[in-house]
């Protein structure tokens, strides 16, 4: 009977997913690769075809790549029902119907959410609706954004260090154009990678004429008689003019259409188990309800079950076709999400990757290359254990340390083969800020065990 039941749901049947990027289109060609035959209706609340993200903050503002020549390719046919251009409004688990904003409804037998996150807007909304204050997502931000940079504007401010921060000043600098950077911490990127590479990444920005200020805040952004910005009030009192500035304070889950749902979904994303179901706020587990990519939070067997929320390209199309294998498997042939966290950004000539979860180490160890040639690898570990290795132009020995993260291999690191240089002998503290501050940035959201716990502290991550 069970076998019967779960033969017409791997054919029939109607399948919706919620968010039509990565994830979503992923997840949809994974379905039809693994035989679904049902109706398959794709809900987006941009107008766009699934595109890809990455090219934006890096190719796009240069002018190298066309904004509207990033569509994701299709590996193949999904003979989908596309709902563009309209949000979802809310889910009914009793009905199994998503509410959509143009007031329709869309009945489904399984859904999948994949609704990602969105930029964090500056809070304040007077100063956010200034001419020239831009933040930077979608593509229709970056359309904005490089129009105003190819204006050639006098000086670009921009809020935030992370990775985005980083490679928008970064653009800047290879046009040309002035700009200043504000960072709450004391380096660049101390949230993705804590504050001792974040000093090589200060040292980058310094030596490539970015006006970099760290320990400040932005109190206020300045507008002129007619609402365009004109100039950025620091918590250090100083004032510094700017014609362009960019928001880029991290990001914000895109959980509030699920408000009254019964799901585990909140400011941290949408909780799951390892098999991409999601739990209801009792922490029971759904069966018709599946999550994948950057809203998704879930246990990661390499890093004790941590829940981990994850903003990075590659898991988001892991997860996807994990989820659409097992929306349509029975429970024996589910398998769990087990791609191991990988990240890379391109800014100021370096290219920076990493591979496991950096924020989960409190000491590192430069293995290859030193710190002050910019060239390195560095290895965090946590407990006895590798948990991640960060490359800055270095990547030849990255595949190595993955293996080792994989297999729980000690820290710290005692290989022949590791450059004996006197940095690289001995453990230095990883330096990461306090988890309770909003820092900007990390890219992985370490958020403790039980998806119903509300006593954890929600760190703003960065893709």
């Amino acid at each position: 009977m069970e076998a019967d039941h779960v033969d017409r749901l791997r054919h029939e049947g109607r399948i919706v997913i919620v968010g039509a990027s990565l994830a979503g289109l992923r997840a949809a060609e994974t379905l039809r690769a693994e035989g679904f035959t049902g109706s398959l209706t794709m809900i987006g609340d941009e107008p766009y075809e699934p595109y890809d993200r990455p090219p934006l903050s890096k190719a796009v503002l240069l002018g190298k790549a066309s904004p509207h020549h990033t569509e994701l390719p299709h590996r193949r046919e999904i003979d989908a029902t596309w709902r563009l251009g309209v949000a979802a409004t809310g889910l009914d688990l009793t009905a199994k119907r998503v509410r959509l904003a143009d007031g329709d409804e869309v009945e489904y037998d399984r859904v999948l959410i994949a609704t990602g996150v969105r930029a964090r807007p500056w809070p304040k909304e007077a100063e956010a609706g200034l001419d020239g204050v831009f933040v930077l997502r979608t593509r229709d931000d970056a359309t904005a954004l490089y129009q105003r940079l190819k204006s050639g504007p006098r000086r670009v401010f921009v809020i935030g260090a992370g990775f985005a921060g980083s490679e928008i000043a970064s653009a800047c600098r290879e046009m040309g154009i002035a700009v200043t950077v504000a960072e709450r911490a004391g380096a660049p990127l101390v949230g993705a990678l804590g504050g001792t590479i974040g000093a090589v990444a200060a040292e980058l920005q310094l030596e490539n004429g970015v006006d970099l200020r760290t320990r400040v805040t932005v109190t206020e952004l300045e507008g002129d008689s007619v609402g365009r910005v004109r100039a950025v009030h620091l918590s250090d009192e100083s004032v510094i003019e700017a014609d362009v500035v960019v928001v880029s304070l991290g990001s914000l889950y895109n959980t509030e259409w699920l408000n009254g749902s019964g799901l585990g979904a909140g400011p941290r994303g949408v909780a799951c188990d390892a098999g991409c179901r999601a739990f209801d706020f009792r922490g029971i587990v759904t069966d018709d309800v599946f999550v994948a990519g950057d809203v998704a939070r879930s246990p990661h067997p390499l890093f004790g079950y941590q829940f981990l929320a994850l903003e990075h390209w590659g898991n988001a199309v892991a997860q996807a076709e994990t989820a659409a294998h097992n929306m349509i498997s029975a429970g024996a042939e589910r398998r769990p999400h087990m791609w191991m966290p990988a990240f890379w950004s391109s800014q100021f000539g370096v290219n920076i990757k990493s591979v496991g979860v950096p924020p989960m180490g409190d000491q590192l160890m430069v293995t290859q290359g030193s710190l002050a040639e910019r060239r390195f690898i560095a290895v965090y570990g946590h407990r006895g254990r590798m948990v991640a290795a960060v490359s800055f132009d270095n990547t030849r020995w990255l595949e190595f340390y993955q293996r080792q993260i994989e297999r729980g291999a000690p820290f710290p690191v005692e290989f022949p083969t590791m450059d004996r240089r006197p940095e690289g002998r001995k453990p230095v503290a990883a330096d990461f800020p306090d988890p309770s501050l909003p820092t900007h940035g990390p890219t992985v959201t370490l958020s403790g065990f039980s998806p119903t716990d509300r006593q954890l502290v929600f760190t703003p991550a960065h893709h």
